[in-house]
């Protein structure tokens, strides 16, 4: 025990000279900094935060236990790992977005409903490799904070109204601060991977690499998913605690294969090809097998995308025919009954939902009735609504906006919604590329399907999706700057070569 006692009270003091001297350094590299003239508000206003952690990392360093102290190491260790290198740390967190563990840190309480707060590693990892970043932009003014994007200011303006909502709904008791802030949080975190994506690629190759990285994730998942069919029940993501979130992975799974689909339809190599295609087939297995309504309903929009898209219409919809007639006797007796459940459930209830004459079952009738509870409730408080987390949970994404931000909520999250539309079809109607059209034709039908996703889920909240959704969402909205850097590179050869 001694030796141990000694490395560990060796161990407390090395982090804590670490962490003070680094604290001290950090500054004095910020003050030499304006000594240059090179300073700005930035740089200070990242200093004093980087700085202000450090000291309270030192300070926390005594009380903290044997794990505590191999956490803090950990983290420590990932964020000079981070600091040094951001293609590292973004390849950390693709691999960490669906393969990373969930833990619930407590109860939450909105006005009728408690919510739990639920973690994940990669919220963590997310956490100090977007600290890294800050750091890393605040020394190093050429990278830029945030680099000036269409979706700045969607994105801004709906920050601020989630944050107004929510505080105003504190005021009146609806809303804890503290929880409420937190959830915010939650809500934007992905967002922070768009911008450090944004920040980061400046080439094509890097938009390659981190797709196969996306893509490797989903055949890992997808692998992990399909060992759980043979102990029956609805299959889920791994690491999901002790009830998984089948509906999360059917969503995840409706963009991954939207998004494998276009690289197939649009590849030039038979080798990609058929990998694309082998990756598809793995896909659909356990999207089968997540028996997730949301998610089945999602994947028809979205197929007809590329119907739209594809300069082979009547090729692709003979296809689709042949797909449909033969779906129901190739498709997996669990969602054949997962799908016939719907209608069948609740055909001899009087509680029940009825649509058209047709009976629906009781799952879904609590949903629809959620539904309509919120629809009534969010007149009470129309412009800026309860305030994130004042209202009960609501399985529905939009009503979800509206009852939590109101109808300025509403408003201003159609507006992110629809520019990242209209971007990305802008830059698919003018790309030339075939691989850049591969990648934006995928996802521009993988972000239908998670629109009509949304209509059962709270999917633009669920980080699962999000996070590969927002990275996606970045690489996409830089192929117009890369194409002309490229058209650059070619004319600049060019003229070399006339000069010599």
């Amino acid at each position: 025990m001694i030796p141990f006692n000694i490395g560990y009270a060796g161990l407390r003091f090395s982090l804590s000279s670490l962490v003070e001297e680094g604290s001290v350094k950090f500054l004095q590299h910020i003050l030499d900094l304006d000594s240059r003239g090179q300073g700005n508000l930035q740089a200070i206003f990242f200093a004093v935060i980087v700085s202000s952690s450090l000291v309270g990392i030192a300070w926390m360093l005594p009380k903290l236990s044997t794990v505590g102290i191999i956490g803090l190491t950990a983290g420590m260790v990932i964020f000079i790992v981070c600091f040094a290198s951001t293609e590292m740390a973004l390849y950390a967190l693709i691999f960490s977005m669906l393969l990373s563990p969930e833990f619930m840190v407590g109860a939450t309480g909105g006005s009728s409903l408690s919510r739990g707060v639920t973690l994940r590693l990669d919220d963590f990892m997310l956490a100090i490799i977007g600290f890294s970043w800050f750091a890393k932009m605040s020394i190093n003014k050429e990278l830029g904070l945030f680099l000036k994007t269409p979706l700045n200011a969607p994105i801004g303006f709906y920050i601020i109204v989630c944050l107004v909502s929510t505080l105003y709904g504190s005021l009146f008791g609806r809303v804890n601060l503290l929880t409420g802030f937190f959830f915010v949080l939650k809500y934007f975190e992905y967002m922070i991977i768009y911008f450090m994506v944004a920040n980061h690629i400046t080439r094509r190759s890097q938009i390659n690499s981190y797709l196969w990285a996306i893509l490797l994730t989903g055949v890992i998942v997808s692998l992990v998913a399909m060992f759980q069919i043979p102990g029956g029940g609805r299959v889920s993501a791994p690491f999901e605690g002790q009830y998984g979130e089948p509906n999360t992975l059917g969503g995840y799974l409706v963009f991954i294969i939207s998004l494998t689909i276009g690289l197939f339809v649009n590849s030039g190599s038979f080798r990609d090809r058929l990998i694309y295609l082998g990756m598809i087939l793995l896909f659909i297995i356990p999207f089968f097998y997540t028996q997730s309504r949301s998610s089945y309903l999602a994947m028809g929009p979205a197929v007809m995308v590329f119907i739209w898209l594809s300069e082979k219409r009547n090729l692709i919809v003979g296809i689709l025919l042949i797909v449909a007639v033969c779906l129901p006797f190739i498709a997996p007796q669990a969602a054949r009954d997962r799908v016939a459940y719907t209608f069948s459930q609740g055909k001899h209830r009087n509680d029940v939902v009825s649509i058209g004459g047709v009976k629906l079952d009781t799952s879904t009738t609590a949903r629809i009735n959620s539904w309509k509870d919120a629809s009534k409730d969010w007149i009470n408080h129309p412009f800026l609504g309860y305030g994130v987390t004042g209202y009960k949970f609501v399985d529905a994404q939009y009503i979800r906006v509206i009852t939590e931000t109101g109808v300025i909520g509403l408003i201003t999250f159609f507006a992110l919604l629809i520019t990242v539309f209209k971007q990305v079809n802008h830059i698919l109607a003018t790309t030339t590329d075939r691989f850049y059209r591969g990648l934006t034709m995928g996802f521009l039908a993988g972000y239908v399907g998670i629109l009509v996703h949304a209509l059962g889920a709270n999917t633009f909240i669920i980080v699962r999706i999000m996070e590969p959704f927002w990275f996606v969402v970045a690489m996409v909205f830089l192929i117009p700057k890369l194409e002309a850097a490229d058209v650059i590179g070619r004319e600049e050869g060019d003229g070399a070569e006339m000069a010599a």
